[in-house]
Parts: C-alpha cells; sequence; structure tokens
C-alpha cells in the first residue's frame, strides 16, 4: 500500500481540506472535463452555464467552511496552491456582479452564485457525506454534462468510478510497486525486523520508487517551509477571524506573554505545553481566517504535527534539517496506514479522525528524531490515537474555530505526552495501532451523523443555550 508523502501533506488554503480544498479541486477537475472530449458531447452544442448542488456535510456546514467560495473560485480557475488568499474575497465579488466565471482556456460561463450554487441539505449523495453535483447547460439550458465528485478528507477528490474503486482495492493485498508495500502497522514492524531500516527510511526507500532522492529532499524541505511559514503569520496576525462568532484571534497575544518570560529566563514548569499550544493555535488560527496551510493530515488538524515538530526544534538542541525530513516521512507512514483502513474525515468518522490522526502521526515523527525504534513509534502512534476514539466533530456554526483551535493544542500536547512515554520504554504495549485504527473506524461508522461535521449535535448546538 503506497500513499505519498505529497498525499498526506498538501499545501493549500483554509479553513478545511475536505470542505474548501477539495471541493476547489473537483471544481478544476470539472472545468478539465469540460475542455476534454472524453464525454458525449451532443454535434454542435456549447456549454453555456454552469451549476452546483452541494449535499451532505458540504450543505449543512459549506458556508461555515468556506465551500461555497471553494466552488466559485475553483469554477473561475483557480486551485488550493496558486489561489491568494488576500485577493478571494475581490475575485468572489466580481464573480457576483458578473454572474458570470472565466477561466484560462475557456470561454465564459454564465453562474449565479445565488441561483446555480444550491446547498441541498435533504438529498445526500450514496458515496460519502461530502457530495457534489456539478452540472454543465446549453444555452437552452438543456443539461450536458454531470458529474459527481466525493471530498474524502485531507483534499483528496475521487468521481463516483474513483470512489468504487478504493472500496474494492481496500479488500486487495497491497500491490509490490514499492520495497515495502506495507498496509498495516503489523506489516510495517514486520517490514523493518527484516530489514533492518527504520520506518523513516523505509518510506524514504517507497517515495524514491517515483522520485529522486533530491526530488523528495525538496518537496520534503518545501513541505515544512511552508508550515513553518504558517506558524510564523499566525504569531503575527491579530483581530477577530471571520464568520461572525467573533472569535478573537489569541496566538499573537499569548506569544507575546511566552516570549517575554522566555526572554528574561522566568522559570515556567509547563512551557513546553504552553509553546506547544501557541504553535498550533497560530496554525489553526491562519486556518481558520483562510489562510495559507498544509493538510497533515486535514486543515482541520492542520496545526498539530508543524506545532510538534517546531517544539522539537525549539526545546532539543539536536534538531536538523534531516530530522525534519525523518520527521515528515514517519508521520506520513502513520497516515498512510490510517488513512487505508479507516478515515482521515471528520465527516465519516468525526474529529478522531482528523485530530486524532493527526495526533497519532505527530506521535510517531517525535519518537522517531528522538531515536525511537519502529516498536516506539508504533507506541506512540496508539497511544496518541487511543486516546483521542470516540471524539464527535461539532463544529460551531460550522465554523472551524470552536473547538478545533484548541483541540488542535491539546492534540499537540498529547502527541508529545504518546512521544515520551514510548520512548521510556521497550516498545512493548498491550493495545496495537492496528487495533486503535479499526477501533477508530469502528466507532466512525456506530457515530450518529449528527456529530460528524453537521453542526446538528454537540457543541454546535449547546453552546449558543448556554
Amino acid at each position: 500500500m503506497f500513499l505519498s508523502v505529497f498525499d498526506l501533506f498538501k499545501i493549500g488554503i483554509g479553513p478545511s481540506s475536505s470542505h474548501t480544498m477539495g471541493p476547489m479541486t473537483a471544481a478544476e477537475r470539472f472545468l478539465a472535463e469540460i475542455a476534454g472530449d472524453d464525454w458525449p458531447r451532443p454535434a454542435g452544442s456549447a456549454v453555456h452555464r454552469l451549476s452546483v448542488s452541494l449535499h451532505g456535510s458540504l450543505a449543512f456546514t459549506g458556508v461555515g467552511h468556506g465551500t461555497d467560495r471553494a466552488v466559485i473560485l475553483g469554477l473561475a480557475g483557480y486551485n488550493p496552491l496558486t489561489v491568494d488568499p488576500d485577493r478571494m474575497d475581490g475575485q468572489l465579488a466580481t464573480i457576483a456582479a458578473e454572474k458570470m466565471v472565466r477561466p484560462a482556456g475557456h470561454p465564459p460561463y454564465h453562474f449565479d452564485p445565488e441561483t446555480d450554487l444550491v446547498l441541498d441539505k435533504k438529498q445526500p449523495l450514496p458515496g460519502h457525506a461530502n457530495g457534489m453535483a456539478f452540472n454543465a447547460h446549453d444555452a437552452d439550458d438543456r443539461l450536458l454534462l454531470r458529474r459527481i465528485y466525493y471530498s474524502i478528507g485531507g483534499g483528496f477528490v475521487v468521481s463516483e468510478e474513483e470512489l468504487q474503486t478504493l472500496k474494492n482495492e481496500s479488500a486487495k493485498p497491497a500491490k509490490d510497486d514499492v520495497p515495502f508495500p506495507f498496509a498495516s502497522a503489523r506489516e510495517m514492524l514486520a517490514m523493518a525486523a527484516e530489514s533492518g531500516l527504520s520506518i523513516a527510511e523505509m518510506k524514504r526507500a517507497n517515495e524514491e520508487k517515483h522520485m529522486t532522492r533530491a526530488e523528495l529532499d525538496t518537496g520534503l524541505d518545501r513541505i515544512w517551509q511552508a508550515m513553518d511559514a504558517c506558524i510564523e503569520r499566525g504569531l503575527s496576525q491579530d483581530g477577530v477571524m471571520p464568520g461572525g462568532l467573533n472569535v478573537r484571534r489569541r496566538a499573537r497575544h499569548l506569544h507575546e506573554k511566552l516570549d517575554e518570560d522566555w526572554r528574561q529566563n522566568r522559570p515556567n514548569p509547563l512551557a513546553a505545553n504552553d509553546w506547544l499550544s501557541v504553535f498550533a493555535m497560530a496554525v489553526n488560527e491562519e486556518n481558520a481566517s483562510g489562510g495559507r496551510v498544509v493538510t497533515a493530515p486535514t486543515n482541520g488538524a492542520a496545526g498539530v504535527v508543524p506545532a510538534v515538530m517546531r517544539y522539537w526544534q525549539k526545546f532539543h538542541v539536536d534538531a536538523d534539517t534531516n530530522g525534519i525530513r525523518d520527521f515528515l516521512l514517519t508521520a506520513a507512514a502513520i497516515g498512510g496506514i490510517v488513512k487505508h483502513n479507516a478515515s482521515i474525515s471528520g465527516a465519516e468518522v468525526g474529529c478522531q479522525g482528523e485530530v486524532g490522526s493527526a495526533s497519532a502521526m505527530a506521535a510517531a515523527g517525535l519518537a522517531a528524531v528522538l531515536g525511537g525504534t519502529p516498536e516506539q513509534v508504533e507506541n506512540a502512534a496508539e497511544i496518541a490515537l487511543e486516546h483521542h476514539l470516540g471524539m464527535t466533530c461539532d463544529p460551531v456554526a460550522g465554523l472551524v474555530q470552536v473547538p478545533c483551535i484548541e483541540r488542535n493544542a491539546l492534540g499537540s500536547v498529547k502527541a508529545v505526552t504518546a512521544a515520551s512515554l514510548a520512548v521510556k520504554g521497550d516498545g512493548k504495549h498491550f493495545v496495537s495501532l492496528d487495533a486503535a485504527v479499526e477501533t477508530m473506524r469502528q466507532t466512525g461508522m456506530d457515530m450518529n451523523e449528527r456529530y460528524k461535521e453537521t453542526s446538528l449535535g454537540g457543541l454546535a448546538v449547546n453552546v449558543v443555550e448556554c
């Protein structure tokens, strides 16, 4: 089973990988299909108008997660990697005024956001909680092309056919197209024992089957630079985050107080936890504000991995570039196992699949750079995931702010605690990572839909009444 580190860590925009990045990518895919010839285009017909309907979780929390904005910008030809977050409001205003989208390489298409973008809360699509239907119409309003896409978490987008293929392949043995095709933690540990390699080294060997070492290292460095830049921007910004809850950014103020204590050498027994929290909050405040972030493995959980990496740099003198790369590779190996055997989507399994997965990835990465054995790394990931089991996804007002920002802070603290416990042990433990992942999957399947990114239960409905 091979899932690239660059599939799990993708540079994009906030506030949500499944609700913002995924829908924007789906719109980009639909434009590419319109421009192609691989569909039964009636003779003499031309696409005149576009329309979109959002279903399931995308309909219930789409506005709060920026799904409507993402779809509009995607149809205008923008993608998560290159769109400028500081220019999006102006671009959206122009589209709303003209009732047209003008993607590069296409003729202008009629698209009125008020009528051509529908949030359908009554009719979910069968494949996944995050479903979208894109339609192309001719000048007589006849339907020329309809495509359904699903945003399955972490910015991954699949068509109906691709989703079915994924379901079919999940039941098959892993293909031996990389040197270490582990699909479970058990297989990963067995391959590590047989090869004598670390998890990061095995993951590197798999990646280098598809790219050169220089390309891999350059890509890993780019991912970390984007994460680090996100922390820095989050620590420098102030004010109220968008969406209507009037939640103020806190990271800058907290950072200033921590930095003053640090420079004055004031004793602080909770210093590590405080720095972890402020780094994670900086990222997720940026995400909530629609800034540039890296899925890790999702936007809603984007603060955990970079916070733990920044903590390692700050508190461990032996931190270096090679360690950063090993951290990311190890974290990606764990994230791939979770995604393959369960889910990283809050709309599928709740926040245990987002912050829980992120905490497991970060714990594994930290254990690795602290010198942990493969068994200790797997133990660290299991501890972190185990203590997120059952966590619901219940964002207030559908915004990735409350409780999401603080959940990333606590997920970071759990990750460091898990890594510390694991590396002080011998790697032997009662519950395996595979058991924790399967439990997370089962718990997610049993979880009421109200608690899976619909904002119909939990804090999303109770906090207003308090």
